[in-house]
């Protein structure tokens, strides 16, 4: 009797406990909330992703297509510099008084600054990189720290082709340069958009990193309109570097410069430049020039030898960097962003607009610029004489204006390519017949005047010396000084200082001024 009672009481227990069970499932509402979220509640920010509604992405990224139509365009690029002969500029040869006795007997000339032929030599130097091919016709971007100050380039491409290269031109503000190869029928890369690369998608860096073969590595873009001030301008100052990076991990060393930062498309969105390191090899992070920045200097370059680069007109400071007390010393809303307009020259083109210091620009051509960087990547797309649309608040008012960009020089004026007798930085006049006849000689030029540029900076030559040879050849002529000089990286200016006996020599380096 009483093992039934057990049982029956184990029964009832059991039952008791599966019809509690199922009730609780069916009747009660389950609490699906954590850490505020509600189940069934999409954000706002996940509205237009695709992730809602199932048109997301739908697998792993794919880069093998991509792959395929873009390592035929990308190239490994080897330079040669070549060694040169190290001098301060003075005599190599004096066959008598030097204009400079007066302040050092000879010996103690020679001992100090070189004289008598006693002069160093850098060594020859190599080096590589990457550069992609953007013509058929064999036009190629690249860096310009890969190819600046090479004697030599040469080009070989993914099929071991190998073509010797020439510089079209550079520019060391944005780290750009265009070469070329004699060719036809190239493979090429198309321009993507980087204005539609988004954080966090897929991206494929292509180069050929520590003297290896094509390489293909791949990352996400962690970041978009980066400034690391790496850039110089022509005059070695960062005031007009451009630089607006578009930021990714994928991996990127030594040799991948000048190389391809592709799409999943297969499409060009940025040229790789530089990475974040404290040992000189990747550890993280790579940066790209935004491929929107590259087609417009690549364009110039090829058209007028040089970038045509406009300018708003403006020094400003990025609002959202000052603190509290800054912006309520200068009058602007603590919330405010944007660019604050520290001075509008009266030349600029901002000023023209009706632009004055104090206004906070907001947007260009209706894309908002929170940064230098950004504002730089927007202008840049621009040359000197095009309209563009920019939008500020003056005493927290919305405004607008529509600027005509300028050049540098507060003008519309095409930018013309400098020359290597411009590199001179000097005023050269063709001696006249008669005064040539007074000293023996059948012509000459006269350095009237040296300005800034490599004569200044690489030698201690004084006005009013004579320049008989360049490079062992006879010159009589300004004209024919300057194409003595065209053809040449590397030159050495013979002359006489008139008054003074003995042929003097300058060594001079006519690449651009290294950054």
């Amino acid at each position: 009797m009483k093992l039934k009672q057990v049982f029956l009481t184990a029964f009832i227990s059991a039952l008791t406990t599966v019809g509690f069970i199922w009730g609780y499932g069916k009747f009660s509402k389950p609490d699906d909330t954590f850490a505020g979220q509600e189940t069934g509640v999409i954000p706002s920010n996940y509205k237009y992703t695709g992730f809602t509604d199932g048109s997301g992405p739908g697998g792993a990224p794919d880069f093998v297509q991509s792959a395929q139509a873009a390592i035929p365009t990308v190239v490994h690029i080897k330079t040669k510099t070549n060694a040169k002969q190290v001098s301060n500029g003075l005599p190599k040869q004096n066959q008598g008084q030097n204009p400079f006795s007066d302040f050092f007997d000879d010996d103690t000339f020679n001992e100090l600054f070189g004289g008598g032929g006693r002069r160093g030599m850098t060594r020859e130097q190599r080096a590589s990189g990457s550069g992609v091919l953007i013509a058929e016709n064999g036009y190629i971007v690249t860096n310009n720290h890969v190819v600046q100050s090479a004697d030599e380039i040469t080009v070989t491409l993914s099929n071991k082709k190998i073509y010797k290269a020439r510089v079209v031109g550079s520019d060391p503000a944005y780290d750009l340069a265009v070469i070329k190869i004699e060719a036809t029928g190239l493979p090429y890369l198309i321009y993507g958009n980087s204005d539609d690369v988004k954080v966090g998608q897929w991206v494929m860096a292509i180069g050929y990193p520590l003297n290896l073969e094509t390489t293909v590595t791949a990352g996400i873009v962690s970041a978009k309109s980066r400034s690391l001030g790496l850039n110089r301008d022509s005059d070695g100052a960062r005031t007009s570097a451009v630089e607006s990076y578009i930021q990714t991990d994928a991996a990127v060393n030594q040799g991948n410069s000048g190389g391809a930062l592709v799409s999943t498309e297969g499409k060009l969105i940025g040229i790789n430049s530089a990475i974040a390191s404290p040992t000189g090899y990747y550890s993280g992070y790579s940066y790209a020039i935004p491929v929107n920045i590259a087609k417009k200097v690549v364009d110039d370059i090829i058209k007028f030898g040089t970038v045509q680069r406009a300018y708003l007109g403006i020094s400003y400071a990025n609002a959202s960097d000052m603190s509290d007390e800054e912006k309520k010393a200068r009058g602007i809303p603590v919330k405010a962003w944007g660019l604050y307009v520290q001075d509008a020259p009266s030349d600029g083109g901002a000023y023209s607009a009706g632009i004055r210091k104090g206004d906070i620009i907001k947007s260009i051509n209706g894309v908002a610029v929170t940064s230098g960087a950004e504002m730089q990547e927007q202008v840049s797309r621009y040359k000197p004489g095009d309209k563009v649309t920019v939008a500020y608040t003056r005493n927290d008012k919305e405004e607008s204006a529509v600027l005509s960009l300028k050049n540098k020089a507060g003008n519309y004026d095409v930018v013309k390519v400098e020359t290597a007798v411009d590199i001179l930085g000097a005023e050269l006049v063709t001696m006249d017949g008669k005064k040539a006849k007074d000293f023996g000689i059948d012509g000459g030029v006269i350095v009237k005047k040296i300005n800034n540029g490599a004569i200044m900076d690489q030698t201690r030559m004084h006005d009013g010396f004579v320049i008989l040879k360049v490079n062992d050849k006879n010159v009589k002529t300004v004209d024919e000084l300057k194409s003595a000089v065209a053809a040449n990286k590397n030159v050495t200016i013979s002359g006489f200082y008139p008054g003074y006996d003995g042929l003097y020599e300058y060594p001079l380096s006519l690449s651009k001024k290294e950054e």
